[in-house]
């Protein structure tokens, strides 16, 4: 089994910043990408930006160039920067990761979700 968690979260004012970090434990072999998405009250989840085990990134037009994904695979850890916040950027930000773990001699790759970490944008 694996577990993601999350924190950084918490409340802002319109244009401040906040570091969001997620870290990964349990029966890992590899993580292949890893990522963040957000769900605001009454729409969909949205990926947000995405870090492959090579540091290839891809970012939601709405956050390029406000928010930086990185990661740590030593601490199998993945960091989101959030620079010039707005109000819209008010969601549950969720961390999710590609982990290949052995099972009974056996490699096998799930999808893992963290359990969400608030940030709210106040304008």
């Amino acid at each position: 089994q694996v577990q993601l968690v999350e924190s950084g979260g918490g409340l802002v004012e319109a244009g401040g910043s906040l570091r969001l970090s997620c870290a990964a434990s349990g029966n890992i072999l590899s993580i292949n990408t890893m990522g963040w998405y957000r769900q605001a009250p009454g729409n969909q989840r949205e990926l947000v930006a995405t870090v492959t085990s090579d540091g290839s990134t891809n970012y939601a037009d709405s956050v390029k160039g406000r928010f930086t994904i990185s990661r740590d695979n030593a601490k199998n850890t993945v960091y989101l920067q959030m620079n010039s916040l707005k109000s819209e950027d008010t969601a549950v930000y969720l961390c999710r990761a590609e982990v290949t773990s052995v099972v009974n001699r056996y490699r096998v790759a799930q999808q893992y979700w963290g359990q969400g970490t608030q940030v709210t944008v106040s304008s």
